[in-house]
């Protein structure tokens, strides 16, 4: 696998001053009542894997009234056996910025896709269903993605951006002994986060919360799933919804 990282263009400025890390990694404690997923739900990264991969989520010296964005993603190239996965990510609150999702292969200048997103009318996790949009993931390309909120009209240099990379790899390739689970239940979850498809994971979790939003124990499962990969501060918000709740 190839891991040169080329940004299209209207990202690269963002890059140089970006706040990688990202503000979404503060922790608080979780609620006493919390079912322990971490002995039966396991992130495994890939061993080839490119690090700083994520970009997220909030602009430097501004005063706290911007929403947050992040992309529900590794620190690293996370990978899909699906040729159209859905993108998942946060809003901290809701916003009147313009939305736009961009999709760049790094190995190319221009970008694969850009265009306007709808702006959810409610905070939370939301989707990008690469299908949707008519976009395929050629195997064995590393793409960078991100959600951008202009803030200013005039200039792109305060827009609010988030993203990841993703790779698409064939069966034979990346899976061994396990293989994918591409049905989508709780052991498609814990399947696939096991064997290192981090996309097919969370994406599946997602759905299966936006299906029954009252289960809980769901809510449990992306929060363990997103603590492995340092994104606290959403399983936060998870577990937040949820305290007072024993389903």
């Amino acid at each position: 696998m190839r891991y040169i990282v080329i940004v299209g263009v209207g990202i690269a400025w963002f890059l140089a001053g970006s706040d990688i890390a990202g503000a979404a990694d503060f922790s608080v404690a979780p609620p006493a009542n919390q079912e322990d997923d971490r002995h039966v739900l396991t992130y495994t990264p890939p061993k080839k894997s490119a690090p700083r991969a994520r970009v997220g989520g909030t602009l430097r010296g501004t005063d706290g009234n911007d929403p947050e964005i992040i992309a529900l993603v590794p620190d690293h190239v996370g990978l899909t056996v699906k040729q159209a996965p859905t993108l998942n990510w946060y809003l901290s609150k809701t916003t009147t910025y313009p939305l736009r999702f961009t999709l760049n292969d790094t190995q190319k200048i221009l970008p694969v896709y850009e265009g306007p997103l709808p702006t959810p009318g409610v905070a939370g996790v939301h989707s990008i269903n690469l299908k949707s949009l008519g976009l395929q993931l050629e195997p064995n390309v590393q793409y960078r993605w991100f959600v951008s909120a202009r803030r200013n009209t005039d200039t792109y240099s305060e827009d609010i951006v988030a993203g990841g990379m993703i790779e698409r790899c064939e069966f034979s390739e990346c899976l061994t002994i396990t293989s994918a689970n591409m049905t989508c239940e709780r052991e498609s979850v814990r399947t696939n986060a096991l064997i290192g498809l981090w996309y097919d994971a969370i994406d599946c979790v997602c759905a299966l919360i936006a299906k029954d939003p009252n289960d809980y124990s769901l809510r449990r499962m992306r929060a363990t799933l997103l603590r492995q990969v340092g994104l606290n501060g959403v399983a936060d918000w998870d577990l937040r919804s949820i305290q007072g709740h024993t389903k």
